[in-house]
């Protein structure tokens, strides 16, 4: 009986824990950790409310000295993934990210970005796919966020 009570308390910890982020694919690099404002350890998703400004901050260790650092950032729909342009991709020319480069190896390091939820983007369950690239265009992290636009 002991066994089972146990089971259903990791199952039931599983389904009640944070935001699934999760990797897709980081080469050069892996994130220790990930914040977004508005976005709760105990939802299940990020709700990107219309109209507002969003604060993502991802910190990370990369495995290799690393001389650019640029955002690229996809919204998956229905399997599909659409360019989300951000403002200044390039982390190493916008002061406001936090990131100097050239990276050294090792870390941490912290990027941060804030970026408009437009009103007139749709009402949608979304993945959003937020790759930190270097000058090869490799993956330094790669991390798929469960969201919603509401």
């Amino acid at each position: 009986m002991y066994p089972i009570i146990c089971a259903l308390l990791v199952c039931l910890s599983v389904l009640t824990s944070a935001a699934d982020f999760r990797d897709c694919g980081s080469q050069v690099g892996k994130y220790t950790s990930i914040s977004i404002s508005d976005c709760e350890d105990s939802d299940s998703e990020c709700i990107l409310t219309k109209g507002t400004n969003v604060t993502i901050k991802i910190t990370f260790n990369t495995d290799e000295p690393v001389n650019v650092v640029k955002a690229v950032v996809h919204g998956i729909l229905t399997g599909v993934p659409i360019p989300f342009p951000i403002a200044q991709p390039n982390a190493c020319n916008n002061p406001e990210t936090g990131i100097t480069c050239p990276l050294k190896k090792g870390g941490p390091f912290t990027y941060t970005k804030t970026f408009p939820i437009l009103s007139q983007y749709p009402k949608v369950k979304v993945e959003v796919k937020w790759e930190l690239q270097n000058e090869k265009n490799q993956d330094i992290v790669c991390i798929m966020i469960p969201a919603r636009i509401e």
